[in-house]
């Protein structure tokens, strides 16, 4: 349940359309619903704005789609990160409107429409080996209704690329910025531009980036101010946050 949700059915009781104890009763649930394998947290958007994403990794394909038959139950957005195809083809049995995104690994389902800010989300990746991460992060901060840009493949190895986009990434509220390698790009990105820069350290390189960690510690250790890290390949952790940020 979401503060839009919450108004109507108050304003429906205020209006003697529905009763005291209907209210209760919806109320009731609102907390959490326990669907034996998973407590699905209806209040999430209600206290924090957004609702509760479902991180599918680990789930079975019949555990994801009980918890998005239960969600379809409301009005909100529904986002699945790291979902299988296997998964989608189960979900879209109980949902025409469900979309598969291969390279994001994400399931989407958009049940509303909002107008976004006037500002936008700057996502930019080093690599094409790194564009699956910032597609998660582009998914994550679309479906939350924000304008996303996405300017991929700029990395330090051709730093003139960067150079060239530079205009559009230093005009939006945030920058997302994917990495893997040595992680350099966020520190160049960094010292640029007058925004906070989001770096997402990926698992892509040869052994001594060590999965990403390599890239992680680089831009821990980032001489460049305004930088802040989430973890390796959490471009839905970025999403997120940048979503945040653009709607301040």
């Amino acid at each position: 349940m979401n503060h839009e949700e919450l108004k109507i059915l108050l304003d429906q009781m205020k209006d003697g359309k529905i009763g005291v104890e209907e209210v209760i009763e919806k109320i009731t649930y609102l907390p959490f619903t326990d669907l034996g394998h998973t407590k699905v947290d209806n209040h999430r958007e209600l206290r924090t704005g957004y609702p509760e994403v479902i991180f599918c990794e680990g789930k079975t394909i019949i555990q994801v789609k009980d918890i998005i038959a239960h969600m379809l139950s409301g009005s909100s957005n529904i986002l699945a990160t790291r979902a299988t195809p296997e998964m989608f083809d189960a979900v879209k049995d109980i949902s025409r409107d469900a979309e598969y995104h291969p390279l994001a690994k994400t399931i989407t389902i958009r049940r509303k429409e909002s107008k976004p800010p006037d500002t936008y989300i700057a996502i930019v990746s080093a690599g094409t080996s790194d564009i699956p991460v910032a597609e998660e992060a582009a998914i994550t901060a679309g479906i939350f209704g924000n304008t996303v840009k996405k300017i991929f493949d700029v990395g330090v190895a051709g730093i003139h690329r960067l150079y060239d986009n530079l205009a559009e990434i230093r005009k939006a509220r945030v920058i997302i910025v994917v990495a893997g390698m040595e992680g350099a790009l966020p520190s160049i990105v960094g010292g640029l531009v007058d925004k906070p820069v989001i770096a997402v350290p990926t698992s892509i390189g040869y052994g001594a980036s060590f999965g990403g960690l390599s890239a992680l510690l680089g831009m821990l250790t980032s001489c460049a101010s305004g930088v802040c890290v989430v973890n390796i390949d959490n471009g839905f952790g970025a999403g997120y946050l940048a979503s945040m940020i653009n709607k301040l």
